[in-house]
């Protein structure tokens, strides 16, 4: 089902549209020495933005890995120059989705999506089984 749900997304719930700008917006963040763990963050947001159904997001520490030193500061530079606008786009669009009933599962990987645009830096994407 969540296969379905995928390809679903890929061509209805403009999963690659949204995928291919995580892509660019992580691109722009790797001009810059200091933006570096900005953009790889980016990357795996954009990972998971193509394929919402099938992967989930989770804390680094979760998975037995370290976030990267200074995330905190990181994150807090993130949210004021993108992560703010990036999380009311998204969750503009979950809201739309969400009016009609057929929408309500692109609404929901809207919020999440929405919801890791605040913090991206020491989230992890895992495949579900």
């Amino acid at each position: 089902m969540r296969i379905i749900g995928d390809i679903l997304w890929l061509v209805f719930g403009s999963g690659v549209t949204l995928g291919i700008s995580w892509l660019l917006i992580g691109c722009f963040w790797c001009i810059t020495i200091i933006g570096i763990p900005i953009g790889i963050a980016c990357f795996r947001i954009a990972r998971f933005a193509f394929l919402p159904f099938s992967q989930e997001l989770v804390s680094a520490d979760e998975v037995g890995e370290k976030a990267v030193p200074g995330s905190l500061i990181m994150n807090i530079i993130w949210c004021i120059f993108c992560g703010f606008w990036l999380a009311l786009i998204h969750w503009g669009l979950g809201i739309l989705c969400c009016i009609t009933i057929i929408g309500i599962p692109f609404g929901l990987a809207h919020f999440k999506i929405g919801l890791v645009a605040f913090a991206p830096l020491g989230k992890r994407v895992i495949f579900i089984d």
